[in-house]
């Protein structure tokens, strides 16, 4: 059985989702994830479509899941930390676009 890390904050957790993304294409196919997920809420809010929302899964977990799989080799933090993994992905999406991430 694998030992779950804990985290007393988000602060003490993102070095450590930073570390799971060393990756540039995982960050790469991270970033694409979830600008389609962006995408795809403010599709289904201004066409107020609502079963779009069904595809968010897919876009945002499907490309992560690549990344891990075949380019980080490593289980993605999700499994392990789901919430403090979803705000890190937008967290790294932010630092990406401010240039404090490399893509």
């Amino acid at each position: 059985m694998e030992n779950i890390r804990e985290f007393k904050s988000f602060a003490d957790f993102y070095p450590y989702y930073l570390g799971e993304h060393s990756n540039s294409t995982c960050r790469r196919l991270h970033f694409i994830g979830t600008s389609l997920v962006i995408l795809i809420l403010i599709l289904a809010v201004v066409a107020t479509a609502w079963w779009w929302l069904i595809a968010l899964p897919v876009a945002g977990y499907g490309f992560a899941w690549v990344g891990h799989f075949f380019f980080e080799k490593n289980r993605p933090a999700t499994f392990k930390h789901p919430l403090y993994s979803l705000l890190g992905d937008f967290v790294m999406y932010r630092d990406m676009l401010r240039g404090k991430v490399p893509f």
